[in-house]
């Protein structure tokens, strides 16, 4: 079927495997084939067989044709059509017998499709020309029955682009591409229009810019910072997702700092622009906020180096392990400042913050205490180490251990090469000291010569708290000397009973 001209500010892109860049002068070749490859995906094919035998259009939109004219390919496909929820349920059905219903008033249906030995996650929707009600983030649903009625209310010109599958044409009225060009982050409305209808935006700006590296243009600051307080109406949960997409990202810092200078985390994370202390006259403290967006910096950069995927664990505790330090601060004599209690101060802040933005328990007491113990190595100082010191550090981070090994290296931010290495160097030590003593002990499971039913027994009596007590002392003491034979530990608890009954 022949491609029908462009509509208003479309492109068409040849169904050949390159395009002649007369018929499509802001696309360069890479970026033709790239749309061209996207249309092409058997999965996608056959989905715009389906609906162009029915009769109806479908372009793939937003995401998955950002990336690939980043040359880059999205998990999931996006689509959207002019036929309605139930046409496209009818149309989906004979592809795949199993749809689900993503929200059929607001038109979007989804499946799993196979291509080979992969599954494509796809939603269609149908044409959108939403209103949304004042005071909330829900739209009042009206179906539009053109391409350029969907993408005007797309969050951002880079992704308010579409190609179709049924002919080729490439849509892009709102010049999406030129933005990516241009590394400049504009909305297709009014940026006051677009935030204040749907606020979670303003936090998917600051995501964008810093996966995308997207500069927002003046206009999307400005109402960014006015309509902060707008974030009111959205829900802990989508806050949440937000900053939990933002901060696995490769680089997060553009997008924190973006959150941060708009006053948009003042809404929903206060603690992280409250680090922005005043500095003293004579700048005898670091500037904490600095300082710890380096923390994270270089706990992204040990992930990798460390061969583990992206943590939010990690993350969330580099990021916010300081945040006690302006409840603590103190002005000593002398001009020096302290912030003693800190890390115990940060913990609790942790906890009451990450449960009110929803975070699951597991994650809020991992967080927590590895903001409780991101100090423990610098109070033992940079001298060696004892096995009893070794045990308890180890038995005191429990399975955060290896967290807590990332946020202690990336902690160390001084510009002081020699004092580096010397905490680098005495890092290392400790690393390989609980090495050893996990070989030799097995430090992951530590725990006492003698069990409940040991200590019952041995002392005759039944459970309850002397039990308990009996424990903790053994295992006290497992912690000071390491492991003894049984009846060493055996003539240990009855001396302790003696003397405890005495």
């Amino acid at each position: 079927m022949p491609a029908p001209p462009a509509g208003p500010g479309g492109r068409r892109p040849d169904r050949a495997d390159s395009v002649d860049s007369a018929d499509v002068p802001d696309l360069s070749r890479t970026q033709q084939r790239a749309l061209v490859a996207l249309t092409r995906l058997p999965v996608v094919a056959r989905l715009g067989d389906t609906f162009a035998a029915a009769g109806f259009s479908l372009y793939v939109v937003g995401g998955p044709v950002r990336d690939a004219l980043l040359g880059t390919t999205s998990e999931d496909l996006d689509f959207t059509t002019n036929a309605l929820p139930d046409d496209i349920e009818r149309l989906l059905r004979t592809l795949n017998h199993t749809t689900w219903d993503m929200g059929r008033d607001y038109g979007t249906i989804g499946t799993m499709l196979r291509d080979g030995e992969r599954s494509w996650q796809v939603e269609i929707t149908t044409h959108r020309a939403d209103a949304y009600e004042p005071g909330t983030r829900k739209p009042v649903v009206a179906f539009g029955d053109t391409i350029d009625d969907d993408l005007v209310r797309r969050d951002f010109t880079v992704n308010a682009m579409a190609v179709s599958v049924v002919d080729g044409t490439f849509v892009d009225p709102y010049h999406g591409l030129d933005d990516l060009s241009d590394h400049i982050l504009r909305t297709p409305t009014s940026p006051d229009i677009s935030f204040s209808d749907d606020p979670l935006r303003m936090l998917r700006a600051a995501r964008f810019a810093a996966r995308l590296q997207l500069a927002p243009e003046a206009d999307v600051l400005r109402s960014m910072t006015e309509l902060a307080p707008r974030l009111e109406i959205v829900s802990a949960e989508r806050i949440r997702d937000e900053l939990t997409k933002l901060l696995l990202l490769d680089s997060p810092r553009v997008g924190l700092d973006l959150l941060v200078n708009t006053g948009l985390a003042d809404q929903f994370l206060p603690e992280l622009p409250a680090l922005r202390l005043e500095r003293d006259e004579h700048h005898r403290h670091k500037d904490v906020y600095e300082h710890s967006l380096i923390v994270l910096d270089q706990a992204i950069a040990l992930e990798r180096e460390r061969h583990h995927p992206p943590d939010i664990v990690n993350r969330l505790a580099a990021l916010l392990h300081d945040i006690g330090k302006p409840r603590t601060r103190r002005f000593e004599e002398g001009g020096k400042v302290s912030f003693h209690h800190h890390d115990v101060v940060g913990a609790k802040m942790i906890r009451k913050r990450l449960l009110e933005l929803r975070y699951s328990k597991d994650i809020v007491d991992s967080v927590a205490v590895l903001v409780e113990l991101h100090l423990r190595f610098h109070g033992y100082g940079e001298g060696t180490w004892t096995d009893s010191a070794v045990r308890r550090y180890v038995r005191d981070a429990g399975p955060e251990l290896e967290r807590l090994h990332i946020l202690t290296r990336s902690d160390c931010t001084t510009r002081n090469q020699a004092k580096a290495d010397r905490l680098r160097r005495a890092y290392e030590e400790l690393e390989w000291r609980i090495d050893e003593l996990s070989a030799a002990e097995e430090l992951e499971s530590l725990r006492p010569d003698l069990d409940g039913t040991e200590i019952m027994r041995i002392l005759e009596v039944g459970p309850g708290p002397v039990v308990g007590k009996a424990y903790r002392f053994l295992l006290e003491r497992r912690l000071d000397r390491g492991p003894v034979p049984a009846d060493v530990a055996e003539s240990e608890l009855r001396e302790w009973w003696a003397a405890q009954q005495s």
